[in-house]
Parts: structure tokens; C-alpha cells; sequence
């Protein structure tokens, strides 16, 4: 099938090599990633998600607590020096965006809903992960690889301290982005029948 979105989300992939060798402005980019979040969808349009966007030594700075937090996990030289490589390989970026959830405000639907109370903290993940997806894609747009991670929540403490974050803030992934240095590994798909079914 030929669809322009569909077109988009395949080519947008899991880049790894990325450095600072970018044509955007800081100005756009912040611009560029705050509408992907706003224009994000969430439930009774809660608005949950929040971000830190950190470029060039601030990125740098995060990538460096996470380095310095994971050293105290390496069981021996060898696997200190693999993980303190890939750190450095995310500090090479341009930045890095820090998402949060917004506790208070999933807190004050289940006391405004009590009969959905359960369900708010799922579709806050919901939320969170439909922005990230949006500011990936996005980034995509302009050229620019990127990768997820999740070092949360081992540097917590130190990203709350390091740039005033709100305690209600409850940190869920870390969006790295940069230059394209080197190209994706090969994706593999499953085979359609045992994800999913059709009745028409």
C-alpha cells in the first residue's frame, strides 16, 4: 500500500551512531519537539505529559550522571567499559528529551473519576507513549536519528536535583537525537497471522 504516514513510520528506526552535525537551530528544534507533545493526544485530554529538553552540554551533563550511576552496576573492567562507550556514544548527540508524567494531574482525574481510578495510571502511559512516539517521528522529519532508552529510574534523584524538576514529575523514557552517523540495523518483522485478526 502507498500511504505518505505509513511511508514515514517505516523509514523512522532505531538510530544508535548520531552526533552533533546538525542544520537546526536550537530555537527550531525546541520549537519542533514542544508541538509534537502538545499536539499529542491523551486521555479526557489530560495533558499529562511534561519534558526536559536538554541540548549540547546539557545533554552531555545527563548522559555523564548515567555513566557515573552505572559504574557502581558493572560486574567487571570489561562491562564498565562497554557501558561507559555507550553513554558517550548518547552524550555525541545534539540532545536528549527527558519525558515525564504528571502525577498530580493523573491523581486528580481518579479522584474526579473514582470509577476509572484504576485505569488512569495505564493510559498516563498511554499518554507518555504516544508523545514519544510523535517527537521520534518527528525528529524523523528532519533528518535526525534517535533512540528510546529507559535509565529511569537509577538517575532520578540526580535529573530532579540537576535542573529543578517538580517532585510530581515521575521521569519515563529519554528520547537521544542527533545527526545521522551511521545507518540502522536490519528490522525484522513477525509474520502477520500471529499478531493479528481480521473479521469482516
Amino acid at each position: 500500500m502507498s500511504n505518505q504516514f505509513i511511508d514515514l513510520i517505516t523509514q523512522r528506526r532505531t538510530i544508535y551512531a548520531i552526533g552533533k552535525n546538525i542544520e537546526q537551530s536550537p530555537e527550531y528544534l525546541i520549537d519542533l519537539i514542544q508541538n509534537a507533545i502538545k499536539q499529542s493526544p491523551s486521555s479526557f485530554n489530560s495533558q499529562s505529559s511534561r519534558a526536559v529538553i536538554l541540548l549540547n552540554a546539557e545533554n552531555e551533563k545527563f548522559w555523564n550522571f548515567v555513566k557515573e550511576k552505572l559504574k557502581s552496576y558493572a560486574k567487571d573492567e570489561e562491562s564498565a567499559a562497554k557501558t561507559a562507550a555507550k553513554m558517550d556514544s548518547f552524550s555525541a548527540g545534539t540532545g536528549t528529551v527527558l519525558f515525564f508524567e504528571d502525577l498530580d494531574v493523573v491523581k486528580g482525574l481518579q479522584k474526579q473519576f473514582p470509577s476509572y481510578a484504576e485505569n488512569f495510571p495505564i493510559w498516563s502511559e498511554h499518554s507518555t507513549a504516544i508523545a514519544q512516539f510523535a517527537t521520534w517521528a518527528a525528529l524523523h522529519t528532519e533528518g535526525l536519528g534517535a533512540s528510546l532508552q529507559h535509565y529511569n529510574p537509577i538517575v532520578d534523584e540526580e535529573v530532579h536535583q540537576a535542573w529543578d524538576i517538580p517532585v510530581n514529575w515521575k521521569l519515563r523514557a529519554q528520547l537521544v537525537f542527533g545527526s545521522i552517523e551511521g545507518e540502522a540495523k536490519a528490522k525484522e518483522y513477525m509474520n502477520d497471522d500471529h499478531r493479528f485478526k481480521v473479521f469482516k
